[in-house]
């Protein structure tokens, strides 16, 4: 027979588990090992059911040759055991055991675990097992000397990892923990190993904060994966959504990217949190729910020439309004919501917030203040599928779902949204060429018996008219062009522009346009074939562009028919100019007008 197998006790994987946690990390390397191969003492740990600390109700106490006893039958989470190793360690590390040292009374000793606490907290060093309370800022010394007249406050008795009987031990260091070398000249204190450590730290997170973010080395709060969860068996129309993301609460990435409660990046379809946020189960749905719609709606590509941040807080607005809507959460407290917006979009939200620039500085989104939650890596690619193509796929299959199984009703302005990106906008080079079948006319054929036609043949006897194009002459159809020719224009730009405008003139039978370039003056070229039009530009480069002189020259030509539409192509960096006839602006995506216009903008990508 097999001999049976080994039990493994779980409190004392835990208790191992904490140790290495706080023996590895760099802040407690120069107290775990040896840096000057010396022989000098290094932490160790003792899990043993020691009397004194089981009477004092403690956990732990450390001795001056680095020594820590746990208590075996104290019943502490890993993050709780953290903090006390931690806390023992950092006892050794600012000089609370140096060899010569007086021992302190209890009103210094609980004064140097105040201190140590302080700093655990700042840090963020584990969880304490003891409930805490406001920790006062005062030095070691100075605070015994208050507390030996006042007396010890009840409420921070409980700083001490080692219960009433303290968690710094007294005892004399065992002699052959004395032993040095004869080579090693002075041995290092445990303040000195401590500030390498802390240096080791600190070139860590620099290192760290140089790499890219790796997705293998990210760990999930389960909390926070809980509520994702809830939307894939719980929630249809972002059930598909939540499916394709992953989650992310690794501290030193939350810390890195200055992330107050959540953020998303929706190029690697992953959604950053902070485990240390103090959100209720509900209000963690509500930020889920949040950041995945900013991804799937596509927020960060829709930005265009508007200011990011600004964008990022209309869109805010806007999702934590639907959301209230639905009632998917709790709002958490703090997070934009301004029920004056209801039903308003994220562009008229822009327009209405961008007049207040001292409301804006006082705005936050759930990243925290002056940063937006919707990052960007461009650079590392998302999945196989195409971005648009796999939100597109996954809202529009929930919202679906949602209505099919009638699981209530969804605000109009998020339907709508969604429908929108299902029927995704057409290209800048589509939507010109509707402009030019919309403004340009075509010469048209009409049907004459003075040429008939007997093509059909189910009845070949029975003449019918043919088509027949007037012998007369016909006014021929035409547009102007102002084209922008200063050296600020993309030449590449300018040429995919000029290209589509000769392509759809000729297919709505152009012969020529009126060309004008305009620079810091205007030149008016005449009427061009539309296929020369590429030929005849000349950058010149000479600044201060100004296009109010060439459509003026357009407008008043006595050969340039009144009805005859005007095309700008621009790069945005010019004066304001008006068009009074039918017109369209033609410049990069990029590129902003410096005047507000209704004529219809197309961006070049």
């Amino acid at each position: 027979m097999k001999p049976a197998a080994k039990r493994l006790d779980p409190r004392r994987e835990t208790v191992l588990q904490a140790w290495r946690a706080v023996t590895q990390s760099p802040m407690f390397s120069g107290l775990s090992d040896d840096p000057t191969h010396s022989g000098l003492p290094t932490l160790r740990l003792d899990w043993v059911e020691d009397p004194d600390l089981i009477r004092a109700r403690g956990y732990a106490r450390v001795r001056a040759d680095g020594l820590v006893v746990a208590n075996k039958q104290a019943p502490l989470a890993l993050d709780e055991w953290r903090w006390v190793f931690a806390h023992c360690a950092l006892h050794l590390g600012f000089g609370h055991l140096e060899p010569g040292s007086p021992l302190p009374d209890a009103h210094l000793a609980l004064a140097r675990c105040v201190a140590v606490a302080r700093f655990q907290n700042e840090l963020r060093l584990g969880h304490s097992p003891m409930l805490l309370p406001e920790l006062p800022k005062a030095p070691e010394e100075p605070l015994a000397e208050r507390w030996r007249v006042s007396g010890i406050p009840a409420d921070l008795a409980g700083c001490s990892a080692g219960g009433s009987a303290g968690d710094v031990d007294p005892a004399p260091v065992p002699p052959d923990r004395c032993v040095r070398p004869a080579t090693a000249p002075t041995p290092m204190s445990w303040p000195d190993r401590l500030a390498i450590g802390l240096g080791a730290a600190a070139a860590s997170a620099v290192a760290d904060a140089g790499r890219l973010r790796e997705p293998a080395e990210r760990s999930v709060d389960a909390r926070w994966e809980r509520a994702r969860q809830w939307f894939v068996s719980s929630y249809p129309l972002l059930g598909g959504l939540a499916a394709g993301f992953t989650l992310v609460s690794s501290y030193d990435i939350i810390r890195r990217l200055s992330i107050g409660i959540a953020a998303v990046d929706p190029a690697l379809a992953e959604i950053y949190v902070n485990p240390f946020a103090q959100l209720t189960a509900e209000e963690r749905r509500f930020v889920i729910a949040h950041e995945m719609l900013h991804a799937a709606l596509r927020h960060a590509d829709r930005v265009g020439p508007r200011d990011p941040y600004l964008w990022n807080v209309a869109t805010d607005y806007v999702i934590n309004g639907w959301l209230v809507e639905m009632r998917v959460g709790d709002l958490p407290e703090g997070v934009l919501f301004d029920p004056l917006f209801q039903g308003a979009g994220a562009e008229e939200v822009y327009d209405l917030i961008a007049r207040d620039l001292r409301r804006l500085r006082r705005l936050g989104t759930l990243r925290g203040r002056g940063l937006g939650d919707v990052l960007s890596d461009a650079a590392v690619p998302h999945r196989g599928t195409d971005l648009d193509d796999f939100y597109r796929r996954a809202l529009a299959t929930g919202l679906a779902f949602h209505e099919s199984h009638e699981r209530g009703s969804l605000p109009a302005g998020l339907v709508e949204e969604i429908r929108a990106l299902d029927q995704p906008p057409l290209p800048w080079d589509a939507q010109l060429a509707r402009w030019f079948e919309e403004h340009v006319r075509v010469p048209e054929r009409r049907r004459t018996y003075a040429r008939a036609s007997r093509r059909q043949s189910a009845t070949p006897r029975i003449p019918r008219p043919g088509w027949h194009w007037p012998e007369e002459e016909v006014a021929r159809s035409t547009f102007g062009v102002v084209l922008d020719t200063s050296g600020s224009m993309d030449r590449t730009l300018l040429g995919k522009a000029l290209g589509a405008i000769a392509s759809y003139a000729t297919a709505r039978d152009v012969p020529a346009a009126r060309v004008v370039f305009c620079d810091a003056a205007a030149y008016d070229a005449g009427y061009l074939p539309v296929a020369d039009i590429a030929g005849r530009v000349r950058v010149k480069g000479r600044g201060g562009t100004q296009l109010q002189p060439g459509v003026r020259l357009l407008e008043r030509a006595e050969d340039f028919p009144p009805d005859a539409p005007i095309l700008v192509i621009t790069d945005g960096e010019c004066d304001p100019v008006r068009v009074r006839r039918t017109h369209a602006f033609l410049m990069p995506a990029s590129a902003q007008l410096p005047f507000p216009t209704r004529a219809p903008v197309f961006r070049l990508q």
